[in-house]
């Protein structure tokens, strides 16, 4: 079974119930259709109830009555929306004429419905910028526990099963921190592996990536992979986690038993962890044109519930398969 299909599979056995905060946005709304009528999620569309209801009828999108339609403004939950946001936000002075104006932004609103329970994971950005839809969710949905970084994964899927988990690759931070430092690092190495179980359902064998394999190199970007990877053992001791690895020792098994003999992971990784945004996001694009590799994401990841960004010239099946994913993570989260 192909990757999405075995993604869109678990989404319907998780009865999640996701936010779209731009629903009355046209491809949003073709994208929510397919999404019902496969049973992938419970949706909340917020927008207009009229213009969506007109829009589905014009486009004949007939499984958008099975969805939750709020009305930014004006529902049922507004002030209790609000009195949340105040409290959450009264270091900053917030106040509650402030709140009450917030809490009719679709986007603000998606986060508050996700803090108080009402929902349990975003997708958004079709028609708002990353800034936008990450902004309420930092403010009050926040990181998870013991997490302080949001990072962004990709997975990598590959013609060449003898690479990672059946040509599946599972790599990060490609899309968020530009410089981790190395607490940092080991808190992405961590989530990757946990985004590697909820979405992609492998077990974990994280390579904390360098120029360097295990002291060949010295300099200080390698003792920042170094600590990383003690870091993220400590915090995740059950995790099969090794560095600091070249590409090559991470995946490729002879020069892994050369490099690093006796390693849980040398060889036969399939969770890839970048020392900087840089080297990341460079990578997976090069072997996206170049190999014609297939790569999903960016999957956001350290947010105590899923909220996940799209690019703003995405596809309806990028909406749809987005979706699937937010599912995933967030049976993931409450495991």
């Amino acid at each position: 079974m192909k990757l999405l299909e075995q993604i869109k599979e678990n989404a319907c056995k998780c009865n999640k119930r996701i936010v779209l905060p731009e629903g009355t946005e046209e491809r949003t709304l073709k994208a929510a259709n397919t999404i019902l009528a496969e049973g992938l999620a419970q949706l909340i569309l917020i927008g207009n109830p009229a213009e969506i209801e007109k829009k589905a009828k014009e486009l004949e999108l007939s499984y958008i009555s099975r969805a939750a339609i709020i009305d930014p403004q004006q529902h049922a939950r507004k002030e209790a929306y609000a009195d949340l946001l105040v409290e959450l936000r009264k270091s900053k002075g917030m106040t509650k004429e402030e709140a009450l104006k917030l809490v009719t932004d679709p986007l603000y609103l998606a986060t508050l419905m996700i803090k108080s329970g009402d929902a349990d994971g975003e997708v958004a950005g079709a028609i708002n910028a990353t800034g936008d839809v990450l902004r309420p969710a930092f403010q009050i949905v926040k990181t998870e526990p013991g997490i302080s970084v949001v990072s962004g994964a990709f997975l990598l899927l590959t013609e060449k099963p003898e690479f990672g988990e059946n040509g599946l690759l599972v790599v990060a931070d490609c899309a968020v921190h530009p410089d981790p430092t190395a607490e940092e690092l080991a808190q992405i190495a961590v989530v990757t592996a946990r985004t590697a179980k909820s979405i992609a359902k492998i077990e974990p064998r994280v390579a904390m990536l360098s120029f360097s394999t295990k002291g060949s190199a010295k300099h200080e970007m390698v003792d920042k992979v170094v600590q990383a990877t003690e870091l993220a053992k400590q915090m995740a001791p059950e995790l099969m986690i090794d560095g600091e690895l070249q590409a090559d020792t991470a995946l490729v098994p002879s020069v892994g038993n050369l490099k690093a003999p006796g390693s849980p992971v040398a060889g036969k990784a399939n969770v890839l962890v970048f020392p900087t945004l840089e080297v990341g996001n460079i990578s997976y694009k090069l072997v996206q044109r170049i190999a014609g590799i297939e790569a999903i994401g960016p999957v956001l990841q350290g947010m105590a519930a899923p909220i996940n960004d799209l690019s703003r010239g995405c596809s309806v099946s990028d909406i749809v398969n987005l979706v699937a994913i937010t599912v995933n993570q967030a049976a993931g989260l409450t495991k």
